[in-house]
């Protein structure tokens, strides 16, 4: 059975070859516009389909992107050639990942029971940095269930200062305090 190669794999490599190269910045703009273009259903299914010639899916990629890093540009119709073309977005992604971690950005998933508001994510943002010793940025989700407070992953890191998990934390000690 083959076995896919992910964006990450993909994510890495373009990485350090644009590092390589000093052209962090251009790759990355590359990358975001052809994760857009891939979001275009009629373009996609135009490019998956085996009966549509390689130049007409050259062409179609050539217009798409316009003037973008050719390495960009050969990459969309090595994606293409592998039918791995719906990977751009998770590539994009893991390069955004690699650059901003390179520039001392560190991204962390926060969720909260309620939608914060700009200044509580400022908050919240420099206060993390200051832990870290880094600049941190969230890609925030909201879920009712964890009641209020937050819950963040760096990483391997996880910090839960959720209401839920104290409620759980207190109803354990109870239980075990019961059965003393």
């Amino acid at each position: 059975m083959a076995k896919r190669i992910s964006g990450k794999w993909y994510g890495q490599a373009i990485f350090e070859l644009a590092l390589e190269k000093n052209e962090l910045e251009g790759f990355q703009r590359g990358l975001d516009e052809l994760a857009e273009l891939t979001r275009n259903e009629s373009l996609m299914a135009l490019c998956e389909n085996p009966k549509l010639p390689s130049e007409a899916k050259e062409r179609l990629m050539k217009e798409g992107l316009g003037d973008v890093h050719p390495f960009v540009f050969n990459l969309s119709l090595l994606l293409i050639g592998k039918d791995n073309l719906g990977l751009a977005g998770d590539i994009s992604r893991q390069y955004r990942l690699l650059f901003d971690a390179y520039r001392g950005i560190e991204h962390a998933e926060l969720t909260t029971a309620v939608p914060l508001g700009e200044k509580e994510k400022e908050i919240l943002s420099k206060r993390m940095g200051e832990i870290l010793g880094r600049e941190v940025t969230f890609d925030l989700r909201v879920d009712p269930s964890i009641i209020g407070g937050f819950v963040a992953r760096i990483g391997d890191t996880l910090i839960d200062g959720s209401i839920r998990q104290n409620l759980d934390s207190l109803g354990k000690t109870l239980l075990e305090a019961g059965r003393s």
